[in-house]
């Protein structure tokens, strides 16, 4: 079993290249940056991702569509 984190896109901006994903079993959000993206993503989009931390807290990483 994966430790993949699982959530939908909140709000992503694809012109500024980020936005929010809003975590399946808690009300936490992450932040996301096109760089981190594996698959193209937009609101409402069911993903998996990784965390790691960043300058500003924690942000998702390897985030692809499920």
């Amino acid at each position: 079993m994966d430790n993949k984190n699982q959530g939908t896109v909140k709000f992503f901006n694809s012109e500024k290249g980020f936005g929010f994903i809003k975590h399946d079993d808690s009300d936490k959000e992450t932040f996301v940056h096109v760089s981190g993206l594996i698959d193209e993503i937009k609101e409402n989009d069911k993903v998996e991702f990784d965390l790691q931390n960043g300058k500003k807290g924690m942000n998702a990483v390897n985030v692809k569509l499920v």
